[in-house]
């Protein structure tokens, strides 16, 4: 089948940059990479069809520089433009450049991005349909009126209760931020979190919420196409550090099929309801009770997406590039059946001994295992450079299993069979975390790699993993069956519908 598109500009780099121009490639559309002169041998531009440099290694010079991308998609004569992760793919300004320009944007409409890019409207927009969220205030301009609304919805409001938390509208990421444990502490908190959401956000709009202590945080794949919309499941997304997640499953072990069924078909009819195109996700925190709240919407497609693929053996990049050239959905709800257990480690160069910090330098010798069951998304094959100026991931190795005990003994095997030299790396972290007993039963939650200790627990046996993860998938009620790999899982990406 002709699609629409002819040529695509990717606005991005690295390992989602290729995902994107492969998934072109199988779709017969040409490909345009843009790059900043510290990419000029970058495998991105090598990938493409054509290449084009947009400025200086700075990303405010080149990747977040709307002027110089538009330009490049002008002189190439590109029809769409997808924004990848990161940089400006949730830039509602961006999209609407793309827009005026009279280029695809392959994403959803920029109205869509300005209305869940502000934490307060989204928050108000998917709760009239029908999405649960926490108790909390609306937006916060002025810190003396805040400081009135919060104590009027103390005395008045049972579920609205201290610990606090203080957040920008705007952001995310942990910035503007802050938690608050009694009264005393609410004016200094929102001082802090309004000059530091002016800063990295420019904007000073914030608002409060109850603190959902111990939460897990749990995101649903939806996808539309302006008139349908499907849900593709749930991934669990607890394991964070600074609110930056570091491992990602499909689907969650955590949470029962009843919330399972209620949180994907409410995040499906919102989905639907707003008219919604392209890849999204729902994002929700789960009280230890299993009570959900609407955390926020990304309206782009997910770091995360390979697991969400693994158990749906649907390719949701080139959705998105059908999607966008005006074809409806390729599959159907009843379609989506997922199969297996998938889990994604996030490979990077940095030190997890101190404090996380990247770890720039060039890689002398990089070597990924290749076997059934394992997938790599890496813009560095075999050595290179990994950027001062850039996020600091190496690659991201997705494993599927026919269920969670095999997916956690081929993830551990696929970081032990990584042969990496030349930067410090966080393999021994993320070993350390599936190697945990919290991890193996499940019984992680967002502050789990924050908790002192963790990593002193003993590490368990590949009998011992099994055997929990036994017990727990028998305790759920689920029928073991021998399974084998499907033909899409013991082959390529191009084999997903």
């Amino acid at each position: 089948m002709k699609l629409k598109l002819q040529k695509l500009l990717i606005a991005n780099r690295g390992e989602i940059a290729i995902r994107v121009i492969r998934a072109a490639k199988e779709l017969g559309i040409k490909s345009v990479a843009v790059y900043s002169e510290a990419d000029e041998n970058s495998a991105h531009r090598r990938e493409a069809d054509e290449g084009l440099c947009i400025g200086p290694a700075e990303s405010t010079q080149s990747y977040l520089n709307i002027e110089r991308i538009l330009q490049a998609a002008k002189d190439s004569q590109a029809d769409a433009i997808h924004p990848g992760y990161g940089f400006l793919s949730e830039r509602e300004e961006f999209a609407s450049a793309v827009e005026r320009a009279g280029l695809v944007f392959v994403g959803p409409k920029s109205q869509h991005i300005r209305q869940m890019g502000d934490k307060v409207l989204a928050r108000e927009t998917v709760a009239k349909l029908g999405l649960p969220t926490v108790p909390g205030t609306g937006a916060i301009t002025d810190i003396k009126k805040g400081l009135e609304e919060v104590e009027q919805l103390l005395q008045n409001r049972s579920d609205f209760r201290f610990p606090l938390l203080v957040k920008a509208a705007g952001g995310g990421g942990g910035k503007g931020m802050r938690r608050v444990q009694k009264r005393e502490e609410l004016k200094s908190a929102l001082e802090r979190a309004q000059s530091e959401s002016s800063k990295a956000f420019n904007n000073p709009t914030l608002f409060v919420e109850r603190l959902i202590q111990k939460p897990r945080h749990i995101e649903v794949q939806v996808f539309g196409d302006g008139t349908h919309a499907l849900h593709f499941f749930e991934r669990e997304c607890s394991l964070q550090r600074r609110h930056q997640k570091v491992m990602e499953e499909a689907l969650s072990p955590s949470i029962s099929s009843e919330a399972r069924a209620k949180m994907t078909e409410l995040s499906r009819k919102a989905t639907e309801a707003m008219g919604y195109q392209s890849a999204g996700t729902f994002e929700f925190i789960v009280s230890p009770e299993e009570d959900f709240y609407f955390l926020e919407m990304n309206t782009r497609i997910q770091v995360e997406h390979p697991v969400t693929e693994w158990i749906s053996q649907v390719d949701l990049v080139r959705e998105q590039l059908r999607v966008a050239s005006g074809e409806p959905l390729s599959v159907q709800q009843s379609d989506i059946v997922p199969k297996g257990h998938s889990i994604e480690l996030r490979l990077y160069a940095e030190d997890a001994e101190q404090d996380f910090i990247p770890q720039p330098g060039f890689l002398r010798r990089i070597e990924f295992p290749h076997w059934n069951g394992l997938r790599v998304d890496a813009a560095l094959m075999s050595a290179g450079e990994v950027s001062s100026f850039y996020d600091p991931m190496i690659a991201k190795l997705s494993v599927w299993g026919v269920n969670r005990s095999q997916a956690i003994a081929r993830a551990r095997l696929a970081l032990q069979q990584t042969k990496l030299q030349g930067c410090v790396t966080n393999r021994a972290f993320l070993l350390a975390i599936l190697e945990s007993e919290a991890f193996v039963q499940a019984k992680v939650n967002t502050e789990f790699l924050e908790s002192p200790g963790w990593r002193k627990s003993k590490a368990l046996s590949d009998d011992a993993i099994a055997a929990i993860c036994l017990k727990d998938f028998l305790e759920r009620g689920a029928q073991l069956r021998d399974e084998t790999l499907s033909s899409w899982q013991q082959t390529e990406m191009g084999e997903l519908r």
